[in-house]
């Protein structure tokens, strides 16, 4: 379905090509400071157009607020928000009539609906993701006044480059630790914090792009202050929504969770996460290490929290490549169109956005928990 959320709800709309796609917002606190001013950031780092890197597509993404505030304030009800689509191109897609692109979604849109959108990937497109990223910014100022919450993303591999995500490894640790989005933004396209192989990605990307190829890569994403308490067992455990929601957007093929897979190398004697008085806060507890990511029996246990998320190398290029027709009859296929030789450093801002969403609805929720236990004690 379209909708994201219990309490903190987003429904998203639009395909590629249309008109225009955008979002629905509900369960935002009325009386928040929100303006189209605190969106744009990152819809504009997710916009296309950015670099040579990315799709030559130029769409401004420009976002418009058509209700749910007054006089710059939440009023409480329902937030709609839509971008308009600017550059778009639907006769680019003349050939996908015949030729479903291989590895995308268009057989199996036809196959589960009996139709689907004639021009890009309709609602399997990435351009799908704005209406996420213009709620998750609503989200993200609100766990930012809800409680200082900081979420940061950023390029951990492109291809085979990669960074050494070992938890046990300090240097990781400390990104996780300090890196900010202005130092991310900072390396440029790549979003990459390592400088040791961050020219080297770049150089990846590029020898893909000028092959008409493309390559996948992994982001990486750190929760820093986030409340304890968050998840809800057993079924919707946090890194069971964290893994839900990254798993939801386009591309994506795999989620690692704290040690993730290499966890399974390491002896428990080595992994488990010894706890120690937490200087700062007298009668609580913190972990002296973070393998298990911030989660523990699915509910955060106040450290940070850390996943990977990988993206595979996108569907649409623009070489030819042996296909059959909707009929079944053999054929070649050379798509047209204007698309990313890698998805990953564009979708840095889409992981936080998503990210977002999950913490502001699982804060919403243990809020009311805290809320009702504090009524029973009381009476």
């Amino acid at each position: 379905m379209s909708t994201y959320g219990k309490l903190f709800k987003v429904t998203t709309y639009g395909e590629s090509h249309c008109k225009s796609v955008g979002c629905i917002v509900d369960g935002v606190p009325p009386g928040m400071k929100l303006t189209e001013d605190d969106i744009q950031p990152q819809l504009t780092r997710r916009r296309p157009g950015q670099s040579k890197l990315s799709t030559p597509r130029n769409e401004k993404d420009r976002v418009h607020i058509q209700s749910g505030t007054e006089n710059g304030l939440t009023l409480g009800s329902p937030i709609g928000m839509l971008v308009a689509n600017e550059d778009h191109r639907p006769h680019d897609y003349s050939e996908t009539d015949l030729y479903p692109r291989p590895s995308h979604a268009d057989y199996t849109y036809i196959q589960k609906y009996g139709a689907k959108s004639t021009s890009g990937g309709g609602r399997s497109s990435a351009r799908e993701t704005i209406g996420r990223v213009a709620a998750g910014a609503v989200a993200e100022k609100f766990l930012k006044l809800a409680a200082n919450v900081e979420i940061v993303a950023f390029v951990s591999s492109i291809g085979e480059i990669a960074m050494d995500r070992n938890p046990q490894n300090e240097t990781f640790q400390n990104i996780l630790n300090t890196i900010t989005r202005e130092e991310v933004d900072a390396t440029g396209p790549i979003r990459c914090p390592d400088a040791n192989i961050r020219e080297s990605m770049v150089k990846v990307i590029e020898h893909y792009r000028d092959s008409n190829d493309s390559i996948g890569g992994v982001v990486t994403c750190v929760i820093r202050n986030c409340p304890i308490g968050l998840g809800e067992p057993c079924f919707d455990k946090l890194e069971a929504t964290l893994a839900h929601a990254m798993l939801s957007l386009p591309a994506t093929k795999g989620f690692e969770f704290g040690s993730g897979f290499l966890g399974t190398q390491i002896p428990g004697s080595k992994h488990n996460d010894a706890f120690v008085s937490d200087p700062s806060q007298p009668g609580k507890l913190r972990t002296k290490t973070n393998n298990s990511g911030g989660i523990q029996g699915g509910i955060s246990n106040g450290e940070n929290i850390y996943f990977s998320v990988a993206f595979k190398s996108a569907a649409t290029i623009s070489q030819e490549q042996s296909t059959s027709t909707y009929e079944g009859k053999d054929g070649v296929l050379a798509a047209r169109g204007r698309h990313d030789p890698s998805v990953t450093p564009r979708a840095v801002p889409i992981v936080e956005s998503m990210t977002a969403l999950v913490i502001a609805d699982q804060l919403l929720i243990q809020r009311s928990r805290d809320y009702s236990r504090a009524a029973v004690f009381e009476n």
